[in-house]
């Protein structure tokens, strides 16, 4: 019997919260808890027949450590699992810490406190260091190791798709299919059509920024950075078909050039279609990415904040979406002294996520990991004081539960998807 917190409640926390509701032997109660309690309210509402979990709502503003720390000291949940915008991880992981609970997330980012002096002088100190003109990194959450580990608690960062399944692959190959792993390409294809002129898949603030910032690549034991959608590759997916794909940098590059110290370059690669790039290049020449803010008719506004209310909601894309995702990771590498390549990914269908949980695949596939993510804590499986990025833990129940639950894995060891 389990009794867990889930912050946030769009898109991805919809899907999580679902699955974990299919689970009431594991999952017996829940508390869904966000800045709009509304929003709660309207879920529990419709899934209140359809589980055996006990489901109630809280209201929270998950920047505020003080709200926090009285919401889990009053619900004692043996879980959280942060769902809300990355940006609030930190305050999420200091509440944790304090009131002696075991954390997960999906998403790694800074912290937007970025007018802090302490802060500014270490985020530049680590562009500088690593080269970089900008940071997308584990840094702060890893700061918090040792204070995890001597209170004796767990946290899991990055259970998504990516950050996270593609990680579960890495430690799946170097377990099951290589002795030495010399290459890892982990390719991001959503070939969805949601109708729109112009719409994000996920969060639009931190979409944009990802897509917007410089890209960066793992290679021979050091970071390579090139200008924004600068490195262009053409993939044939299964299930997809021809797609242009584009180097970006992600954030568990670089936990995995930590964890397997081996490999010789790591890089991630995304889809994006023509219209999209074309309305991100006017609105950056524009300034609607920018993150600084502006004075307008006498009120401050972030341009970027303004454009994410303008757009749709990445949540209403469910039942306008159609065709199929396909995320996975090629392996070059050696096993028994020969060489050889290696693919596993998965394809995931919008229509058939909406139908089952109504979400479009984006969501989807990083909720259901969120919840198997969830599950692995709380059955023991997935349990190390600390602080912990998932190629660190036996990838084969993980798997075996997205089998189970919504993600199936496909594998080929002669992989034709190499351009």
């Amino acid at each position: 019997m389990s009794r867990v917190l889930v912050i946030g409640c769009g898109g991805v926390a919809n899907v999580a919260i679902r699955k974990c509701c299919m689970l009431p032997e594991v999952f017996t109660e829940l508390c869904i808890a966000s800045r709009t309690k509304s929003k709660c309210d309207a879920l529990a509402a419709e899934l209140k027949d359809k589980t055996a979990t006990v489901i109630t709502t809280a209201q929270v503003n998950a920047d505020s450590l003080e709200e926090l720390c009285a919401l889990i000291n009053s619900y004692k949940p043996e879980l959280v699992m942060n769902i809300a915008l990355p940006y609030q991880d930190l305050t999420i992981m200091e509440a944790c810490l304090r009131c002696k609970v075991n954390y997960m997330d999906t998403a790694n980012y800074e912290p937007e406190d970025t007018e802090d002096p302490e802060w500014k002088a270490a985020y530049e100190k680590r562009c500088k260091e690593k080269g970089f003109s900008a940071l997308f990194d584990y840094s702060y959450q890893w700061a918090y190791r040792e204070k995890f580990e001597k209170a004796g608690l767990t946290a899991l960062l990055g259970c998504g798709f990516d950050p996270g399944v593609t990680q579960a692959y890495c430690a799946y190959a170097k377990k099951h299919e290589f002795d030495e792993i010399d290459t890892i390409d982990i390719l991001d294809c959503n070939g969805g059509d949601h109708g729109y002129p112009f719409a994000t898949n996920f969060n639009p603030e931190v979409n944009l920024r990802e897509v917007s910032a410089p890209g960066s690549y793992w290679e021979d034991g050091h970071w390579v950075e090139i200008p924004a959608m600068s490195i262009k590759r053409e993939y044939k997916f299964d299930q997809v078909g021809d797609k242009d794909m584009y180097l970006l940098h992600h954030e568990e590059i670089e936990s995995l050039a930590e964890n397997i110290p081996e490999v010789k370059r790591i890089r991630f690669f995304m889809t994006f279609g023509q219209s999209y790039l074309t309305h991100m290049k006017c609105l950056e020449n524009v300034g609607m990415l920018s993150t600084t803010p502006i004075n307008f008719e006498g009120h401050e506004i972030v341009p970027i904040k303004f454009l994410k209310a303008l757009l749709p909601d990445p949540a209403s894309l469910g039942p306008r979406t159609k065709g199929k995702t396909n995320i996975g990771c090629i392996f070059t590498g050696r096993k028994d002294g020969q060489e050889k390549r290696y693919y596993i990914y998965n394809v995931c269908d919008h229509e058939a996520c909406y139908r089952e949980v109504a979400s479009q695949a984006v969501s989807y596939t990083t909720g259901v990991p969120a919840m198997c993510g969830a599950l692995m804590m709380l059955t023991g499986k997935w349990i190390m004081p600390g602080v912990h990025t998932v190629e660190e833990f036996d990838p084969d129940p993980f798997l075996e539960a997205l089998d189970r639950y919504g993600l199936p894995r496909s594998e080929s060891h002669d992989p034709v998807l190499v351009p």
